[in-house]
Parts: C-alpha cells; sequence; structure tokens
C-alpha cells in the first residue's frame, strides 16, 4: 500500500469535518426531537419516522466518510462504517417502538400500530423502507465480503425486513393490491413484493447462519418464522399454492432442527 501523503490526509480530513460537522447537527435535532417526544407523548410515531429518517441520513454521511478516505487515501474507513452500522440500528429501533420488532405476528394485533400512523401515506412507507435497506446495502458493501460483521448482517437485515412488514398496513393493501384502479395500486404491488423478498432472503440467511456459522436453534427458529410470516402474507393475498409450498419448507426446516437437537448438533 502507498504511503499516505500529508497533503492527501490533510484533504481527507477537510473533506471529513464538513460531513462529521452535518452529523452532529442532525445528532443534536435527534436529541431536541426526543426531548419532545419525552415532554408530550401525542404524535410520537410521526416524530419517530422522522428520527429513523434522520439516522438513515447520518448514515449515508458516514458511508461518504468512507467513500472520501477510499477516494482520497486509498484505504478503508471501518470506523465510518461502524458508525454507520450502529446508526442504521438507531433507525431501526425507532421503527420498531411503533410497529414491534415481532416476526410473524398477525395483523389484527398491529391495529393499534397502524392507527399510530394511518396518515402516513403508504408511498412515504415505501419510500422509507427503500432508502434504510439501501444504506444497510451500502454498509455490507463498503465492510466487503470478508467482513467479520458478516454474520451480524443476518439481524440487521433481519430486523429490516420486520419492520418493513410491519408497517404495511395488510388490510389496506390486500385491498389496493387487487385493485389496479386505486391510486395506491402500483406502489402497493412494488411494496408487497419488496416485503415478500426481505422476509424469504432473511429466512435463508437465518438457516445459513445456523447451518454454516452458530448451530443456534434461535436462529433455525428465526428462520422458520421468518417463512412463517411469508405464508401469512401468501394466505392474506389468496395464493393458496405458494402458501402451500412455504408451510412444506417451515415443516423441513422444523424437522431439521428437531433432528440436529436429538444428535447434538445444535446449541
Amino acid at each position: 500500500m502507498a504511503k499516505i501523503t500529508d497533503d492527501a490526509r490533510q484533504q481527507f480530513n477537510q473533506e471529513a469535518e464538513g460531513y462529521k460537522r452535518r452529523i452532529n447537527e442532525c445528532l443534536e435535532k435527534e436529541k431536541n426531537i426526543l426531548t419532545v417526544i419525552k415532554g408530550n407523548a401525542a404524535g410520537a410515531a410521526y416524530q419517530k419516522i422522522m428520527l429513523a429518517e434522520e439516522m438513515i441520513y447520518v448514515a449515508t454521511l458516514y458511508i461518504a466518510i468512507n467513500g472520501s478516505s477510499l477516494k482520497i487515501l486509498n484505504v478503508k474507513n471501518n470506523d465510518s462504517l461502524n458508525d454507520a452500522r450502529k446508526v442504521l440500528y438507531k433507525a431501526i429501533i425507532y421503527l420498531e417502538e411503533i410497529v414491534t420488532n415481532s416476526i410473524n405476528i398477525a395483523y389484527s394485533e398491529l391495529a393499534d400500530n397502524m392507527a399510530s400512523i394511518a396518515n402516513t401515506p403508504i408511498q412515504k412507507r415505501y419510500e422509507l423502507v427503500k432508502k434504510l435497506g439501501l444504506a444497510i446495502q451500502m454498509v455490507i458493501d463498503g465492510f466487503g465480503d470478508n467482513s467479520k460483521w458478516k454474520w451480524s448482517f443476518v439481524e440487521l437485515n433481519g430486523r429490516f425486513a420486520v419492520v418493513a412488514k410491519n408497517m404495511l398496513d395488510m388490510k389496506t393493501a390486500v385491498k389496493d393490491y387487487f385493485d389496479p384502479n386505486s391510486q395506491d395500486y402500483d406502489t402497493t404491488v412494488l411494496y408487497v413484493r419488496l416485503v415478500k423478498k426481505l422476509l424469504e432472503d432473511s429466512a435463508t440467511a437465518y438457516r445459513d447462519r445456523y447451518e454454516l456459522s452458530t448451530r443456534r436453534i434461535d436462529d433455525i427458529n428465526a428462520g422458520i418464522n421468518f417463512l412463517l410470516a411469508l405464508r401469512r402474507i401468501e394466505v392474506a393475498l389468496g395464493s393458496s399454492d405458494e402458501a402451500e409450498e412455504i408451510k412444506k419448507k417451515a415443516i423441513t426446516w422444523k424437522k431439521l432442527m428437531e433432528s440436529d437437537q436429538k444428535s447434538g448438533k445444535s446449541n
């Protein structure tokens, strides 16, 4: 690796300082919003959506610092990537506080949560989910394939998949999904497709982590629960064949888990 010159380091520090200044401004804004919520809980759900958006923006600033480091110094800035990873967890936690972190939950149990953000259009929810997913992927790409965080990203993506699913009002979505005349038809179809992919990807990732890394029962259990959450969507959409296939897969995974427990292969 070529030696980093003082001029290059100075140029990087100048660029990074601009990003850090904006990060501090956003974090100060976060503190102010949290103070408002503490003083008056009315409308807290909408404020937390705002906080999630703010944290996603902060993550992109940390990612930009890494970009500057690669461009000017030709080295990865792991500290900024790690800060981005942490702040994306904060974004997810704010959304979990609105719509819970429950994977396979009945839609009726989310009725009160949906009511708390009823005035947030599906288009805004979809855009928020897309931005969050993109930021997460940018962090994962930034760390690279051999990162020590490889298996921890399974959890990050899993929690993202859950809030993405729970932010979607399925009662309304099922109607709009089958109504091309609905103004929300296109967004609903895209959102539902995205959620289904996220759930399927997380189910596979948790099973992979179980088989290739941890052998922990809670990992394969999580994979099964993601499958069941996906099946719940297929049932809601009337996709009986797809729902049956997912059910069979979940049963197969459960049998694998039980077999591993008996043989002592799992923890």
